[in-house]
């Protein structure tokens, strides 16, 4: 705890000597670099509940209390017309409840399942952008995070090439997205059973290429997957790995109040085990490593949605689903999933910057993993010896207070769990209570 406390204090002053020149350059029509910050801090307490048995994946039956950190610098450079490379240094530290195991919705999205807790910085993207226009309409595009200021055409096409989150890509909704700010259960930030492409990090060497107009967006998505389940080390053999998303999003309005659908699909192949092989082999401890081979696959689809109600109130839907035959690689061990939920901005009682938000989630895992549990094997994350299959259930309420406008933001956040790891002999509840402070330039 003295080493991450002392690092954010390094990194808020570090951050603070920056934004005098971040603030400079943002007043400019077209920047030709771009420097932002942000450093995010959680921490977690997780009340005590009964269980009749744990197992080596289990959640911890006692109160615990974890503390996340991550800080990352946003670095980006105008080439040439629509051209632009960035760089992100990020330092990443702490650790999940129970080091991120027992609970598919894992309750706290910035945790990266390592275990180390201790802060390591390392490149966490590395990329080039370049836009081609289609038309000779603009729009001002304002700085942001790893967006550069000026004008951008109406339409156009883009290739993006390098070390990306495909998460900052696919699967976006204005309510439900990004945990240092708003939902931090996963998956209320992504869809659940999207076992999207990364490293134990969140990242993967990535090419995606967009079609964008106001209305209607196309994207594919073409990345690297980790050599082996919730790895760092990524595969650079295409012909046996890869991850393909491709996606389609239309934007509309109703009533003169903005909505977007989207729909995912996604193909996976890796040296994937079989959830059935593997009990075959050995029906009362079965081993998905035992199985693993290339050739095997992961598909699946997912819909988002998100609508305005007012002009402060918002709602949101996902739904998600894999085949879920083989096992999970990436992101977390579900096999379908549905989330809804709404999320009002303080502008009614005079606080424009503060934002509540309230959402459940529940989700599931398919016949063969549900199987391959009860039979007493284990996955990356889940595995109570034994399984009473349910389904898991997350509700989330928060509240996002903005301490200096647009800089930092403290939120409360309370989360009801049911199920976890989908075991209703271990239903709970547990009752998950937050803190989290989010600083930003």
């Amino acid at each position: 705890m003295n080493t991450i406390r002392k690092t954010i204090i390094t990194l808020f002053v570090a951050c603070t000597g920056i934004s005098v020149y971040a603030q400079q350059i943002d007043s400019l029509k077209n920047e030709r670099i771009s420097i932002h910050a942000q450093t995010t801090v959680i921490d977690q307490y997780k009340t005590a509940f009964r269980v009749p048995y744990s197992g080596q994946n289990s959640l911890l039956p006692q109160a615990e209390s974890q503390t996340s950190i991550t800080s990352t610098l946003y670095l980006g450079l105008r080439l040439w017309q629509g051209g632009s490379v960035y760089i992100n240094p990020e330092l990443a530290g702490g650790s999940g409840l129970s080091q991120v195991l027992g609970i598919a919705d894992a309750t706290n999205g910035e945790t990266p399942r390592i275990a180390n807790p201790a802060p390591d910085i390392s490149i966490a993207r590395l990329f080039y952008h370049q836009v081609f226009a289609l038309s000779s309409e603009t729009s001002y595009q304002p700085s942001d995070f790893n967006q550069l200021s000026g004008r951008l055409p109406n339409n156009y096409l883009a290739l993006t090439i390098g070390t990306i989150s495909v998460g900052d890509y696919f699967d976006d909704n204005k309510y439900s997205h990004d945990p240092r700010t708003q939902f931090m259960t996963w998956s209320l930030m992504d869809a659940g059973a999207w076992d999207y492409p990364a490293d134990t990090r969140g990242y993967t060497p990535s090419i995606v290429i967009e079609y964008v107009t106001p209305k209607n967006e196309l994207r594919y998505g073409f990345s690297l997957m980790p050599k082996v389940a919730n790895g760092n080390n990524m595969n650079w053999d295409i012909a046996k790995a890869r991850a393909q998303t491709l996606e389609y999003t239309h934007r509309y309005k109703i009533n003169g109040l903005d909505g977007a659908f989207r729909i995912l699909g996604f193909l996976n192949t890796a040296n994937m085990g079989n959830y059935l092989q593997s009990i075959t082999l050995n029906p009362t401890a079965p081993n998905i490593e035992n199985t693993r081979k290339y050739g095997n696959t992961k598909y699946g689809f997912a819909i988002n949605a998100e609508q305005a109600l007012t002009n402060d109130l918002g709602c949101f839907f996902r739904g998600s689903w894999n085949d879920g035959n083989n096992e999970t690689w990436a992101f977390t061990e579900i096999d379908h999933s549905i989330s809804v939920g709404l999320s009002l901005t303080g502008a009614s009682w005079k606080r424009n910057g503060d934002n509540i938000g309230l959402a459940y989630v529940t989700s599931g895992i398919s016949k063969a993993h549900r199987e391959y549990l009860a039979d007493g094997g284990y996955g990356f994350m889940l595995g109570d010896g034994k399984l009473n299959y349910g389904w898991e259930h997350v509700t989330e309420l928060y509240y996002s207070a903005e301490l200096v406008k647009n800089n930092i933001y403290l939120t409360g956040a309370y989360q009801f769990l049911l199920n976890p790891g989908y075991n209703r002999d271990r239903k709970g509840p547990v009752n998950i209570f937050s803190v989290r402070l989010h600083v930003r330039i």
